[in-house]
């Protein structure tokens, strides 16, 4: 047993440490405010887990210069220790990687003994918010004098006196600590102790068990591979740590298992380290940005398949034999990733790739991958039939697009030669295939995008193509594989307008490969980067409920999630959603399950990604919801105050609640009676809080509702609860804050079909409306 205070100690005098194979601080506030309420209320926290070793013995986290003597390294309790050494000493440990801001900020209300963190509108110049680091740091006469001297606070003093003792009484709290120890305790044996006592969160996976042998010996093996992916994520690609471990295990062994590294030593790993950072250097910017235009991470496909070039430049001594033999490692390479070579028992078929390379070289891997196909690795126009950014077509479209010159369609000029950055355009309107009825997997295919500099994407933007692509120049037409047809160009056409597109775009893709497989194509220029510009925040009610939910979720302490995010069957290789929004690692790092939110289940296989583990959500509602349950649970405290927004404004003619009641049930009965659509989330609300309280949730929280969604896809917004809310007779009933949320979600679609039909001609402008 040890006190906390006695604990907080040594970590100050460097006796307890965190090993290097650790993953970093993930907690988010409410974790905080629940460990430091259990604390208050003396329940149980959990024992403490700590490896014995004699100093220099294993690696540390932090850059910690470590002296003499038994160390103990932190195994489980990392979270709760260094939360309370930031709130307690006001800063973080010398170990710490994360946000300091999770534990900055936090207060103790000595009269509801409830802690929060720092509100100015809720908390400035309220005496029974104390300051909890503060107390901790500055000790308690501060404290002390200030309740004694506030009015508000005086006549409950020796009651807030004692509850601040109590909270500072936390220090004196025991905490059970189990060691390991002893010689025969090696790496292997802590790391697989560590993954059995670590159930509720990320495992350590084969890889940082090898470095964690690696560290032993190299104290800055992780440190270099981090500086150096930080690098590579400064240049626009992110990669994790086991990415960079297995090109240099491929560099250093010529396998894929890590198990492979356990005979390189420490000075060994050194030199492959360095040789592999060279050559992924000469693969991402010389032939993946500079010859193939693959110049940022959405775009850079096949990455598994870099180990193997990885492996081939060190058996060449680091180059290849000339720019022919480049070219084929690169139609290898496109290959691989287009058929998913890796998407599916990634280890296995690096494997294989890597013993092909080793005797045969480029030439074996094609050969190889050849026979997978039997022997037709041509690019078929169903290669392009994916949907959304995320899917793995998109980077041959956008790579197909950079090495065949395509040009702005608006400007006719080649796409970064006049501006350096450029932006996904839908030639067919969003908003107009959805109202035509073309289902969401349609509407966002692969093949209605085209890449304009964004001032052009703005000036084209929800035109229809029948009006506009007759207008334009043909042969920039052409260099972006729009058919000629005008026939094509109409919304009833589509399905047509997308079967001739992917036929032609395969075609210059194949045209591309050949070159590179024969060795023709020239060298002369090296392609530049361009910066692909995010497209201006789509006007879309789905988007704007996508882009709040984010928002919403990492003000809540999660992850931001990758989105537009193809997923693959690990044992296949087949796609089994491009998730609207995905969370590799869980919604918090390492703790939890992988998190999808798919919004059309109908083109996913959610049974499958089910039995694979994942978390899967289907509506953003259900997803929010969640969060806020798991937060609450952490956060020890019941959200009983959700949806409260504030007092209600007061009037003469604030409605009776019964009418109200009636406007909201009559809606619903609209919704059922002329779309065939039961809003039965609302219906469930109003029955449970009451239609009132059930719009005050709504309206409280920042995105916007399924419901809501499905309406505006509809063009129904007038039977939203938003429209209600904004009826002269219910206003009275709502804040102003309320009314102004109500507004923004109903006018957006408003807006935006005015500046469509303005674009028309179908409208006046701003300038000469009412004259």
């Amino acid at each position: 047993m040890a006190k906390l205070s006695t604990i907080l100690d040594q970590i100050d005098a460097g006796s307890m440490l965190l090993p290097e194979f650790q993953r970093g601080y993930v907690w988010n506030r409410d974790q905080v405010r629940g460990l430091m309420r259990s604390l208050y209320k003396s329940y149980p926290v959990g024992a403490l887990l700590v490896w014995e070793t004699e100093s220099g013995a294993q690696a540390v986290r932090g850059g910690t210069v470590v002296t003499p003597g038994t160390k103990s390294l932190l195994l489980d309790g990392q979270q709760r220790v260094t939360t309370l050494y930031g709130i307690v000493r006001g800063r973080a440990p010398s170990f710490f990687e994360g946000d300091p801001d999770t534990f900055r900020g936090l207060r103790f209300n000595v009269e509801t003994e409830a802690f929060e963190f720092y509100g100015p509108v809720k908390m400035k110049d309220d005496p029974r918010w104390i300051n909890v680091t503060t107390l901790f740091v500055d000790g308690p006469n501060a404290t002390y004098a200030m309740l004694g001297a506030n009015p508000d606070t005086r006549e409950r003093f020796a009651e807030y006196v004692d509850r601040v003792q109590l909270l500072r009484n936390i220090l004196e709290r025991d905490f059970h600590i189990e060691a390991i120890t002893g010689a025969d305790k090696s790496v292997d044996v802590v790391v697989d102790i560590f993954n059995r006592v670590n159930s509720g969160g990320t495992k350590l996976s084969k890889g940082d068990l090898a470095l964690a042998r690696i560290c032993s010996e190299w104290g800055d093996a992780r440190p270099t591979m981090r500086r150096n992916l930080d690098r590579w994520n400064d240049a626009g690609y992110q990669f994790a740590p086991d990415w960079l471990l297995r090109n240099v295990n491929a560099v250093a062994t010529g396998r894929a298992p890590f198990s492979a590294l356990e005979d390189v030593s420490a000075s060994e790993f050194q030199d492959a380290l360095h040789e592999t950072l060279h050559h992924v250097d000469h693969f991402l910017f010389e032939l993946a940005a500079g010859r193939l235009g693959l110049d940022h991470d959405r775009v850079l496909m096949g990455r598994y398949a870099v180990p193997v070039i990885s492996r081939h430049l060190h058996n060449r001594g680091g180059r290849f034999a000339d720019g022919a033999e480049a070219d084929k490692a690169l139609y290898w390479y496109v290959h691989a990733a287009v058929r998913g070579r890796f998407a599916a028992s990634a280890e296995t078929f690096l494997a294989k790739d890597l013993e092909t390379v080793d005797k045969s070289g480029i030439d074996g891997v094609i050969a190889a991958l050849a026979r997978t196909r039997k022997g037709n690795l041509s690019v078929d126009a169903q290669d392009f039939e994916g949907v959304g950014k995320g899917s793995r077509p998109y980077p041959l479209l956008y790579m197909t697009a950079r090495v065949t010159g395509a040009r702005d369609i608006a400007t006719s000029r080649v796409l970064g030669q006049d501006a350096s950055a450029v932006q996904v355009h839908e030639i067919f309107p969003k908003q107009a295939l959805a109202k035509a009825g073309y289902p969401r997997a349609e509407v966002n295919a692969i093949a209605n995008f085209a890449f304009l500099t964004p001032a052009s994407a703005m000036s084209l933007s929800g035109l229809d193509p029948e009006q506009y692509l007759g207008s334009l120049d043909g042969a920039a037409l052409r260099s972006q594989w729009i058919p000629e047809d005008p026939a094509l160009w109409r919304v009833q056409n589509y399905r047509k307008f997308l079967t001739a597109r992917r036929k032609l775009i395969a075609a210059a893709a194949n045209e591309f490969l050949g070159e590179l497989l024969a060795g023709t194509r020239p060298w002369a220029r090296r392609l530049e980067a361009v910066a692909v510009s995010p497209e201006p925040d789509e006007p879309d009610a789905r988007a704007v409920q996508i882009r709040a939910l984010v928002d919403e979720l990492v003000g809540m302490g999660c992850a931001k999630p990758v989105l537009d995010a193809e997923i693959a069957d690990p044992e296949t290789g087949r796609p089994l959603a491009v998730a609207k929004a995905f969370w590799p690692d869980g919604l918090q790092p390492g703790q939890g399950a992988p998190t999808v939110l798919e919004l059309d289940p109908d083109e996913a296989d959610l049974p499958r990604l089910s039995e694979l583990g994942y978390e899967v959500f289907t509506l953003v509602d259900a997803l929010r919801g969640f969060a806020q349950r798991r937060n609450a649970v952490a956060s020890g405290e019941r959200e009983s105050e959700l949806g409260a927004t504030g007092v209600v404004a007061v009037a003469d003619d604030v409605p009776e609640l019964g009418e109200f009641d009636h406007a909201v049930f009559a809606l619903i009965e609209a919704c059922t009676s002329e779309l065939e659509y039961t809003p039965s989330v609302l219906r469930e609300m109003a029955h449970q809080y009451g239609a009132l309280e059930a719009a005050r949730i709504l309206l409280a929280t920042p995105t916007p509702s399924d419901g809501f969604v499905r309406l505006w896809d509809e063009d129904r917004v007038d039977l939203t609860v938003e429209a209600l809310v904004l009826d002269p007779r219910f206003t009275p009933l709502f804040t102003r804050d309320e009314i102004a949320t109500a507004r923004a979600r109903v006018e957006l679609p408003r807006t935006t079909r005015r500046r469509r039909d303005r674009r028309r001609g179908l409208v006046p402008s701003d300038s000469s409306a009412g004259q």
